[in-house]
């Protein structure tokens, strides 16, 4: 009981974002051995996962399948699957679905088409919300207190095309409010593009986001971009109604001639 116990400790600690050794003993208040020893036993089962030797520790991607086949179809995951099967289908790109975590979005799960160019796998992975398409729409959706609040923080670049102006951030999040979709362009990585839309609860809040990434060489089709964020909003829109237990079928599964 007491492994059991210290494990689901660690993994709480986890959930709160990437974190070495010393970062999850200090939270837990347990030896930096004893934490070391139950991160081991955790990644061999595929609990946790460790990008590189020495680095941080992360929610593994274990974890993650198990809480999305937990309870019935109506869980996040279980349910966002077969969305993001059909967003592959219609646009050719990987398709993902996150959900907010403070000042970032943690990218849940992906699905990625049969290509020979890829980008890499964003599972488990936290931005801030500024700078992806995913934490766009949650900024749209925040009252004008909780948004001061976020930009009065700061604003992180990490490329030459992050957004940082607050007074153009403001307006961009009123197009994002009245579209329904957003796109970035390099933003938070260079050489990937990516557009999303809100997932709502029955009480209209945005609970999740779905979006489509790929490399900025192919992605988008500019004739196409108006067509695939509405896609994605079809998409979310879907997933809404399904999360609510109105349970419509995903979209169809043939392609519209979007890829």
């Amino acid at each position: 009981m007491q492994s059991i116990s210290r494990a689901f400790a660690v993994l709480r600690a986890l959930a709160v974002g990437p974190q070495g050794v010393t970062d999850v003993a200090d939270h837990v208040g347990l030896p930096k051995s004893t934490v070391a020893r139950l991160l081991t036993s955790l990644e061999a089962v595929g609990a946790v996962a460790q990008d590189d030797a020495g680095g941080e520790y992360r929610i593994g991607q274990g974890l993650i399948d198990i809480i999305g086949a937990a309870g019935d179809d109506r869980s996040l995951l279980a349910a966002a699957r077969p969305h993001l099967h059909s967003l592959v289908s219609h646009v050719g790109e990987t398709a993902g679905v996150s959900v907010r975590a403070d000042r970032t979005v943690y990218y849940l799960d992906q699905v990625e088409p049969e290509s020979e160019v890829q980008v890499r796998s964003w599972i488990g992975e936290y931005c801030p919300m500024h700078l992806v398409p995913s934490g766009l729409v949650y900024l749209a959706s925040l009252s004008p207190d909780d948004l001061e609040d976020y930009l009065a923080a700061g604003l992180e670049a990490t490329t030459a095309s992050s957004m940082i102006d607050p007074e153009a951030l403001r307006t961009r999040l009123a197009q994002v409010h009245s579209a329904g979709y957003v796109w970035v362009y390099e933003e938070f990585a260079i050489g990937i593009n990516s557009v999303a839309a809100p997932v709502l609860n029955p009480e209209g809040a945005v609970v999740a986001a779905l979006h489509v990434h790929g490399p900025a060489y192919r992605f988008p089709d500019p004739n196409r971009t108006h067509d695939i964020g509405l896609l994605l909003i079809d998409a979310a829109s879907n997933l809404t109604d399904h999360l609510a237990g109105r349970a419509p079928l995903p979209i169809a599964q043939k392609s519209d001639g979007l890829c």
